[in-house]
This record gives C-alpha cells, structure tokens and sequence, in this order.
C-alpha cells in the first residue's frame, strides 16, 4: 500500500516526469545537507515534498540496483521511495534497502553529522548502523557555459573548471 494518497498530494508541490523529478531530488538533498548521489534512480515518473512535514516520495518505472562503486555496496531502490528529511536526516526511509552479505536489509534512516566529519550513517529499523565517507555519495554534475566552451564540474559546493 502507498502512503502517498491523495490527502498527501493535495498538500504537496507535485512533479512528473524524469528531467524535473531529477532536478528536484538533488536540490532536495542539498537543501538538507546530504549528498547529491544518494539517490541515483532512473525513470522517475512522480515526486513530491510537503514542506511543512518534510514528507517526500519519488515514484520510478521500476526498481532498481545500484553500486556505490567508493565503497563497494548493492542499494535497491524500490518503485516507490518515501522518506521524512529535515536538515542533516532523512528518517522513516521506506523503499530502500543494502546488501550485507547474502542478505538485503532496509534502511529507515540516513544523517550526516553536525558539524560535519565527513561520515554518512545508514542506519536499520532494528537500530543496527554502519558509516561510510560521504564522498562516496557524492557524483560529478557536468554544466556548460553560457558560451559551451567550457566544462564545469561540481561536487557538493567544489568547483573545478577545465577548458574543451
């Protein structure tokens, strides 16, 4: 059962379609502080935040398995993932579970610490949690200039200019 209802969205700033859901989910997760690669789905159909209960859902064609390559980790992201973020957490994380093992295990909460150590924890409903370096989230954005000559490049606030 969805806990994205129709109360729930009459409540929220609502988007369809890829390209913007894309754009949404990391400005999202810059706004609070996390890593802009977390959440590296595909084929987003539909996202949606309630700003004043930080509730937020992201609806993809399918489910998906990903590699956090830095740190050698398997993350399934399930059609729908909902979660509750505020500034440094995202809690109550539904659709989203890691491979420990032969076993995969949802997580229900992510934060990084304040002030920052350069750690990100995953923690489990059961309360079990693992850190890992937050650079491992993080991805490259790639923007050209106004006049596409040169190459942009930005991870989390640091920029690095090359000429093409």
């Amino acid at each position: 059962m969805s806990l994205v209802t129709e109360e729930v969205k009459a409540n929220a700033e609502v988007y369809h379609g890829d390209e913007i859901c894309q754009e949404k989910s990391k400005f999202l997760l810059k706004e609070v502080c996390m890593p802009n690669g977390l959440l590296p789905l595909r084929d987003i159909e539909e996202c949606g935040y309630v700003k004043e209960t930080g509730f937020v859902w992201l609806k993809q064609k399918q489910s998906i398995t990903h590699k956090f390559d830095k740190i050698g980790k398997l993350v399934s992201y399930a059609p729908e993932v909902t979660a509750v973020v505020e500034k440094n957490k995202i809690k109550k994380l539904t659709g989203v579970k890691t491979k420990e093992l032969f076993v995969w295990i949802s997580l229900s909460d992510i934060y990084v610490d304040d002030p920052p150590t350069g750690k990100i924890t995953f923690k489990t409903p059961s309360g079990l949690s693992r850190s890992f370096p937050v650079s491992a989230f993080e991805v490259e954005e790639e923007v050209k200039d106004a006049k596409g000559n040169t190459e942009v490049k930005k991870v989390n606030g640091v920029v690095e200019v090359k000429e093409v």
